[in-house]
């Protein structure tokens, strides 16, 4: 069902932040798009492990501002805002899933900041055996580099956001999702 996937962004995040400016406001505030759109788009009653996970979430927060203080919260806060937004190797949110190119809907990146990514550049490998683990996709790109070194690849995350928010033609919903073809994963 395309209504389960709130990956995607919605109609409303399409047509208002379509404009460059809107683009930068959009990706600076992606991490709020990705927190909350899931509550408005699918909302769900959270079960016995989510509740567990936020009280636990919940106490040790409380425990790290009484230990530390409003600025060890504002920092941790503030550093996980920028990491998902506007940072350079946050372009892997988009070139994951805009079409950049027709027929395309998500690029690899075998640049050296996979090594720091956690291998999350190797996403045409993680779309074709998602059950494999992160730290052998590297591993299956190097098998199959025939097939991989033939699609198109993202060069730079950078470069990625850049022509995201100036590039008129792209936008918050040319997100692109994969079909299900009857096959798993």
């Amino acid at each position: 069902m395309e209504k389960l996937d709130t990956d995607v962004p919605t109609y409303a995040e399409g047509q208002l932040f379509c404009t460059t400016v809107g683009k930068v406001i959009w990706v600076f505030l992606q991490p709020f798009f990705y927190t909350f759109r899931p509550v408005f788009t699918y909302p769900k009653v959270p079960n016995t492990w989510e509740l567990f996970n936020i009280t636990v979430q919940s106490i040790v927060n409380g425990l790290v501002w009484y230990f530390f203080g409003l600025h060890t919260m504002v920092y941790l806060f503030t550093s996980t805002f920028i990491a998902m937004g506007l940072h350079p190797m946050a372009g892997h949110f988009i070139s994951e899933h805009y079409m950049f190119k027709v027929g395309h809907e998500t690029y690899s990146y075998y640049g050296k900041l996979n090594w720091i990514a956690f291998n999350v550049g190797f996403h045409n490998e993680h779309h074709d055996l998602p059950a494999v683990p992160g730290a052998k996709l590297g591993e299956i790109n190097r098998i199959a580099k025939k097939y991989y070194d033939s699609i198109p690849q993202c060069e730079s995350w950078q470069k990625v956001i850049y022509d995201f928010i100036n590039d008129p033609e792209i936008g918050p919903y040319t997100r692109i999702k994969r079909r299900n073809l009857g096959l798993r994963g």
